[in-house]
């Protein structure tokens, strides 16, 4: 068979296997975003005071954070396939604690647990897609992959707002929940396996395949099937991990911000909780109307054309927002702030995802690729903590220009650092 037959394509991916390969993320996400507006308050219902409810909260994006390096541990021992599964099974433990749990520790460790196997959602079809799509349709793919989560997170409080108003009861919301994850681990189990259907397409080595991540830019390396450990992956790609690793962390660092910041800043200047909603709501339909535009960008002409405009935009953006504090019209650069916002992060939507899978190693990237998500989402887990040290310390338009500032090193970091590993994408 010729190399043209077996190399899926666009239509393959889409629409031959896309329920296979985008279905199980869908149904995750929306389960996901149907609770998450919820969780703090049925922390309070438990006891709770607000830091406490917050802090709750946070135990999702926690478990996420830990569960990137045992989720590229078990893709890459056991495959995509049975990790989701396994994954999917657990969550289901995590809603029957979060419905009966008889105390607020035994709920926060449930929303720990949520959160730590939505890591392997994430990674299981980021490792797919590293994998299996051919270099010319990646990031395509993989900004209809980071869609899926936008969709998840845009429609799931919706829904959770319409189960609220036919049941008035928030465990109405976890149970729908609950029936995603079953349909999400039935799609997967018995639905046909991507794996096998799509074969993995001959691509150029990465800078990180070399034995030894000496940070210098390669066409090509002889390819390896040795597995290595997550640790010592974590060792060989030390470099790229430090240097484009750190400045994608960036980029994650003020996505996270522009969550925390506007509404807050809303408060802070004394809108209604109606306006901020309003205001927040079309910055995150701009975000996601434009998130496939960020994959065709990067596939036609290179990463740094969608990663440049987004870290620009949110940078200059957030230091702009800063100064508009005290302004006669506050609350009507605060909305076009917010547009701004929203224009750059959906056009960052899917980058994260490709340039790491730009640089994993492509004969077994599951162990890097947990390596890489641990640190993007550890600037995502660290920036409303900034925020929030900042607006304590000295004031909430400090705190949004020091994340401005933070944009604008991360776009120059992005210059230095994408030429530098992925070479071979017009970047």
């Amino acid at each position: 068979m010729s190399e043209s037959a077996e190399t899926p394509t666009a239509r393959d991916v889409l629409w031959r296997f896309g329920p296979m390969v985008y279905g199980p993320t869908v149904l995750f996400a929306l389960g996901e975003g149907a609770v998450i507006p919820l969780i703090p308050v049925i922390a309070a219902q438990l006891g709770a005071d607000v830091a406490t409810a917050a802090l709750v909260a946070s135990a999702l994006v926690i478990g996420q954070l830990c569960g990137n390096l045992p989720a590229g541990w078990a893709v890459a021992r056991i495959g995509e396939r049975l990790t989701m599964a396994i994954a999917g099974v657990l969550s289901l433990a995590g809603i029957v604690g979060m419905v009966w749990a008889p105390s607020l520790g035994v709920f926060a460790i449930a929303v720990f647990l949520i959160g730590f196997c939505a890591a392997a959602f994430g990674l299981a079809r980021h490792s797919f897609m590293t994998t299996r799509v051919p270099l010319s349709f990646r990031a395509r793919a993989l900004s209809l992959l980071g869609g899926t989560f936008r969709l998840g997170m845009f429609v799931g409080p919706f829904i959770a707002a319409g189960l609220l108003a036919v049941f008035g009861d928030e465990q109405a919301t976890i149970w729908f929940f609950g029936g995603c994850l079953v349909a999400t681990v039935l799609l997967v189990l018995l639905g046909p396996d991507p794996e096998k259907q799509l074969p993995s397409p001959a691509a150029p080595r990465a800078a990180s395949d070399l034995t030894e991540d000496t940070g210098e830019p390669v066409t090509g390396s002889i390819p390896t099937s040795e597995r290595t450990g997550v640790i010592r992956t974590m060792w060989r790609h030390r470099r790229v991990l430090s240097t484009l690793g750190l400045a994608a962390a960036s980029l994650s660092a003020v996505r996270s911000a522009r969550q925390v910041v506007l509404p807050l800043w809303g408060v802070s200047i004394g809108l209604d909780a109606q306006t901020i909603a309003l205001v927040v709501g079309i910055s995150g339909a701009i975000d996601f109307a434009l998130f496939y535009a960020s994959g065709q960008v990067m596939d036609r002409f290179g990463r740094l054309w969608a990663a440049l405009p987004a870290m620009i935009l949110m940078g200059a953006g957030f230091i702009a927002l800063s100064l508009t504090h005290d302004l006669p019209q506050a609350a009507m650069w605060f909305a076009m702030f917010a547009a701004v916002l929203g224009v750059g992060n959906g056009l960052s939507s899917g980058i994260l995802l490709t340039l790491g899978a730009d640089v994993a190693p492509t004969s077994d990237p599951a162990a890097f690729l947990g390596s890489w998500r641990t640190l993007t989402d550890a600037g995502g887990a660290v920036a409303p903590l900034i925020v929030s040290g900042l607006a304590a310390v000295a004031s909430l338009a400090v705190a949004t220009g020091v994340m401005g500032a933070i944009g604008l090193l991360g776009a120059l970091a992005f210059i230095r650092w994408v030429p530098r590993y992925v070479p071979g994408t017009r970047a």
